[in-house]
């Protein structure tokens, strides 16, 4: 498939579901803010998707996935060699319950599945053993485990502006009084809302920016020195120490096991950011 597709593209398959190979011969590749009436699944079979809507930003790094329900503005990013896949679902065939977005761990019978289903045709046989194999892939997509890989943005319009204010310069250092000062609350006011419209503190929700901010540029290759420079660390060791404490694992070795999992092994979605320190 070619990346550079027209948004609305999917909703032009007259098939209720429908899996497209995502290739691209750049080492990055980007979709604008768009929507669809279909519902997709993105998945990473190599590199690292990046998924954007108003609500927030969730990553996808090697054999994982992300749920866009239908008709959500979003953009996605692709860096680190990209490969993969899309399913996109009619209207009303997943159940209620995938009407948010959500980052999935694949199994590599979903992974199997997805390669499969990818090559029958368009106008596949929805009444025989394709549109079966589809059935049976819907199924193992419903069964997937959630993962945690997620970053909820606020609503309110000041908290907003500090949040995108820290996405854009991820290195800034600044105390809670300085942040409020910058968007006019005060350091109470401002700790209270965060928390009530992310469930994170403004601390947390930065360390968490960082993990966001760094998985793309790990997936490039990049070396953790100019990762630990780039995010205000004072040593890889410093930065390596606090993902560690984010997702379980330090960096390279998590995106190494991610792509181990190619070989068999079950991905393992990690315990959830709200649970660490």
């Amino acid at each position: 498939m070619d990346v550079a597709y027209a948004p609305d593209y999917p909703d032009h398959i007259a098939r209720p579901v429908a899996v497209m190979a995502l290739n691209s011969t750049t080492d990055i590749w980007e979709f604008p803010f768009h929507r669809h009436r279909k519902a997709q699944l993105l998945f990473a079979d190599t590199g690292l998707i990046t998924l954007e809507t108003e609500q927030g930003v969730w990553v996808v790094p090697p054999q994982g996935a992300v749920w866009i329900p239908g008709g959500l503005m979003h953009r996605a990013r692709n860096s680190g060699n990209p490969r993969g896949y899309a399913v996109f679902i009619a209207p009303d065939i997943i159940d209620g319950a995938f009407c948010q977005c959500r980052t999935l761990a694949v199994s590599p019978f979903l992974r199997a599945l997805l390669e499969r289903t990818a090559a029958l045709p368009e106008d596949y046989d929805t009444r025989g053993g394709q549109g079966r194999l589809m059935t049976v892939l819907l199924d193992e997509i419903v069964a997937a485990p959630q993962e945690q890989l997620h970053l909820p943005m606020p609503a309110d319009p000041r908290l907003r502006k500090l949040a995108d204010a820290m996405l854009s310069a991820p290195a800034t250092h600044a105390t809670l009084d300085q942040w409020a000062s910058q968007i006019g609350m005060s350091q109470r006011n401002m700790a209270r809302l965060f928390v009530a419209e992310t469930g994170l503190s403004v601390s947390k929700l930065r360390r968490h920016m960082h993990v966001i901010t760094a998985l793309p540029l790990l997936a490039q290759g990049q070396p953790l020195k100019v990762i630990a420079d780039g995010l205000g660390y004072d040593s890889p060791s410093a930065f390596i120490t606090m993902f560690r404490k984010m997702v379980g694992a330090p960096p390279r070795r998590f995106l190494s096991e991610r792509r181990a999992s190619i070989n068999g092994g079950e991905a393992s979605p990690p315990e959830s950011w709200a649970n660490r320190q």
